[in-house]
């Protein structure tokens, strides 16, 4: 399954279930970066309280505030 989040979204963490040192509930953040591997992903996120862990999705739980915006669209919103 590939990860439908990029880098440049805004997310928020609903759960961290499996890690001992969790990012708590409700925290926003940005991802960083996406490493697919086969039917799961890293997700590297830079929470807005200065801590990088990254998510594992499936596992991990985020909702997303907000897209990045692509390239394409910062051109038209420039012109």
């Amino acid at each position: 399954m590939k990860c439908q989040l990029q880098p440049g979204d805004r997310i928020r963490l609903v759960s961290m279930p499996n890690d001992p040192d969790p990012i708590p509930a409700g925290s926003l953040g940005t991802v960083r970066s996406v490493h697919e591997h086969g039917d799961w992903s890293q997700v590297d996120v830079a929470w807005d309280d200065g801590r990088r862990l990254m998510l594992c999705l499936p596992g991990d739980v985020v909702a997303v505030v907000s897209k990045a915006k692509s390239p394409n669209n910062r051109l038209k919103e420039e012109s």
